[in-house]
């Protein structure tokens, strides 16, 4: 759309926007003042929604009153529990019901699935992956190299997109490549991957095709069973807004969670549950068709309690229209950016719409330390990755387009000092 620079235009877009009573679902922090900071970090953190207390509230009085009973009593028996988001998690990343599961955190989930779908050979052992890396993921994979006899440094292929530079490693090297394992949003430029195409030549040189989508769930529009994806993994503390720490998501295509022979690391919890609590009658793991069968262990009830308020918000908004919203948001911003003064600071993050989720990366080369100390104290907040990188994301759900003109506003007020 065409954007104008003025006050009236960003409030003008506030006031035909669909989903704008969204925010009020959420507690936004504040400043001393009592006014509440512009919050531009859900890429790290997302907000609280408002229905979280009371539902972690509902299981402590389960707990208190039921005591073990609560696992089979109660409005949402605790054993299971996990259930409930088998449908929510499969809209949330257009799977299929049986794809998605949550459990344990992001990391763990992705060193569970590379246990399974990881299985080198002495000529194909490699594993590609998109730079820059996250630490967590490079060390996942370093210590999967390592754990399987192989040279991290040779086996791990950490290729820059730019230049399409992963189809030309894959066309060269697609032999020697066991497991593509690709950011489906870039952690820290905010590169969207080709996701189908990328999935479609993986396969074409028969490499296991997975996906981190930490800044991708809740972000962009996702369909990774009709894309192949063969495995994905998530946290859901960013944009799914469940809280610090709050249980990751995994994917698992079908074609997979139906063989029930694939190895794979064993718990109760991933056990056929018609026989899980036969204890010490039980003695060989039967896995649970689908990606349950990759659990261990019991969930963890009061950290998945705010999973059922943040899938709620998802489901009430939809992901189509959430990313309606969040291509206007972001391009609203890159706009006003782009009118400011040239040379302080580039956009790393593509100019495409459809090559980005709602975070911008700004490379900045005046002042990077005391831009950041700056946009804190003038109560914005977002982050800062060394040496001069700062992450920008207006999210659908709670931000607004008056914001975004604030934050350009309080950008050309630094960029205007000497």
């Amino acid at each position: 759309m065409i954007f104008q620079p003025d006050e009236s235009f960003a409030h003008g877009l506030d006031a035909v926007d669909p989903l704008r009573h969204f925010r009020e679902q959420f507690h936004l922090p504040q400043r001393p003042d009592g006014q509440p900071v512009l919050y531009f970090c859900g890429h790290s953190l997302g907000l609280q929604p408002k229905a979280v207390r009371p539902l972690v509230e509902r299981e402590l009085d389960v707990w208190a009153r039921l005591g073990v009973e609560g696992h089979f009593h109660g409005e949402k028996p605790w054993y299971s529990y996990h259930e409930n988001f088998h449908d929510s998690g499969a809209r949330l990343v257009g799977a299929r019901p049986g794809e998605v599961v949550f459990m344990n955190s992001l990391t763990v989930n992705l060193h569970l699935l590379m246990m399974t779908f990881y299985r080198p050979t002495a000529t194909r052992y490699r594993i590609l992956i998109d730079a820059p890396v996250f630490p967590s993921d490079l060390y996942a994979v370093q210590s999967q190299l390592r754990h399987h006899g192989f040279d991290a440094s040779d086996g791990l292929l950490a290729i820059d997109p730019a230049n399409d530079g992963i189809e030309t490693t894959l066309a060269q090297h697609g032999g020697e490549i066991a497991l593509v394992l690709l950011n489906g949003v870039n952690f820290l430029t905010g590169r969207y991957f080709d996701i189908p195409r990328l999935a479609e030549m993986a396969h074409r040189h028969s490499c296991v095709f997975a996906l981190d989508l930490a800044h991708a769930a809740g972000n962009v529009v996702l369909h990774l069973h009709d894309w192949q994806v063969d495995f994905a993994v998530w946290c859901s503390y960013k944009y799914l807004n469940a809280g610090p720490g709050a249980v990751g998501g995994c994917f698992v295509h079908e074609k997979h969670g139906h063989n029930l022979t694939l190895p794979r690391l064993a718990g109760w919890w991933g056990n056929d549950p018609t026989t899980r609590f036969h204890m010490h009658t039980q003695t060989t793991f039967v896995p649970r068709a689908g990606a349950d069968g990759w659990q261990i262990s019991n969930p963890p009830i009061l950290a998945m309690a705010p999973l059922l308020a943040a899938l709620a918000l998802f489901d009430e908004a939809g992901m189509p229209a959430l990313r309606a919203k969040s291509e206007r948001l972001t391009g609203y911003l890159a706009y006003l950016l782009d009118r400011l003064p040239r040379g302080r600071f580039e956009i790393i993050t593509p100019a495409d719409p459809a090559r980005r989720g709602c975070q911008l990366s700004l490379l900045v080369h005046d002042r990077p330390h005391e831009l950041a100390g700056f946009l804190h104290a003038e109560g914005i907040v977002c982050d800062f990755r060394e040496p001069n990188v700062i992450r920008v994301a207006p999210v659908p759900l709670y931000n607004s387009f008056h914001e975004v003109w604030t934050l350009a506003g309080i950008l050309e007020r630094f960029m205007s000092r000497s």
